[in-house]
């Protein structure tokens, strides 16, 4: 099943600054390919997708983490949760691993 991709305004912002920015070219095509592999199947091996139980959804939805990249320093995580609607996943954050 593809997945439609929804975006949150702090997420599409984190996304359009790693686009714009040269210096990050590299995790932008990471969290790009992260992206496309989210919306053809969220439970692809090399996304590592996990429940990530720190925080939740809006409205509680459980969120789950991706990894855009492994072992790089200040690796790009994709956070997100199901909906709001059968076949959607919205795009809660975008951000490098502490």
């Amino acid at each position: 099943m593809r997945f439609i991709l929804n975006f949150t305004p702090t997420s599409k912002e984190s996304l359009k600054k790693l686009k714009e920015d040269s210096g990050l070219k590299k995790h932008y095509k990471a969290v790009e390919k992260t992206l496309r592999l989210l919306s053809e199947n969220p439970k692809y091996p090399s996304l590592q997708t996990h429940p990530y139980y720190s925080i939740a959804g809006p409205k509680g939805e459980k969120i789950f983490e991706a990894y855009a990249e492994q072992k790089t320093p200040a690796a790009y995580r994709v956070f997100f949760y199901y909906g709001p609607h059968k076949g959607e996943i919205t795009i809660f954050a975008i951000t490098s691993h502490p």
